[in-house]
């Protein structure tokens, strides 16, 4: 009876329409710069050594981590601390931190044309915390809820802000260097992890809590 399941028949209808779309599409061939190839190895192993570009990959697995680590966890928080039912409101404040995340985009869009990126970084990130340490040490379960989904209105900003900043740090090898951000993804599969780990052994508001560590980090950028 796992109804939810047709959710990715969906998706595989989606992708097929793509496939078809772009198979009958001739697009133009696209002749990249010399500094957006991905280059060899070589290339790959001199960028590691410069700081900035390891920082920044910890910066982009910072924030995949930070939106994984606190969607993974929402609808298990609200049924252990508040008995809410994770198929109602626990689905419904999923769904609703991801939406939010999405919007969120288009109101950073236009405080970018206003404000310096690291400027409207630090305030969301700031923001961001504020909004976790709501969820995680209020007694009220509705306030929980919105404190949840707020962390994703305010975590919007930051893949395409901390990304593009680390563009800007450097000269040349934009092609190699995205490889490696996008290599910070990573986190989003790491950061829910430790939270589990933390949560069965001090609890899930506890485990959580390490979520303010990839948070900080992108403060610090």
């Amino acid at each position: 009876d796992l109804n939810w399941v047709s959710v990715y028949w969906i998706f595989a209808l989606v992708a097929i329409v793509m496939v078809i779309v772009v198979f009958f599409f001739k697009l133009p061939k696209v002749e990249l710069k010399e500094d957006e190839k991905v280059g060899s190895f070589d290339t790959i192993k001199e960028l590691l050594k410069n700081k900035y570009v390891v920082l920044f990959f910890f910066g982009i697995f910072a924030y995949v981590g930070t939106e994984q680590g606190v969607a993974s966890w929402i609808s298990q928080f609200l049924s252990d601390y508040h008995g809410m039912n994770p198929e109602v409101e626990g689905a419904k404040a999923i769904s609703t931190f991801w939406l939010l995340l999405t919007l969120g985009c288009f109101l950073g869009l236009g405080l970018l044309k206003l404000m310096d990126s690291k400027l409207v970084l630090k305030i969301f990130s700031l923001a961001a915390m504020i909004s976790l340490a709501t969820a995680l040490l209020t007694g009220s379960g509705m306030i929980a809820y919105y404190g949840f989904v707020g962390v994703g209105f305010f975590a919007s900003v930051m893949w395409s802000v901390v990304f593009s900043l680390a563009l800007n740090s450097l000269k040349d090898h934009h092609g190699a260097f995205s490889g490696i951000l996008c290599s910070g993804i990573i986190g989003g599969a790491i950061v829910p992890l430790i939270v589990g780990v933390l949560g069965d052994a001090i609890g899930l508001r506890g485990g959580m809590m390490f979520v303010f560590i990839p948070l900080a980090f992108i403060f610090s950028i």
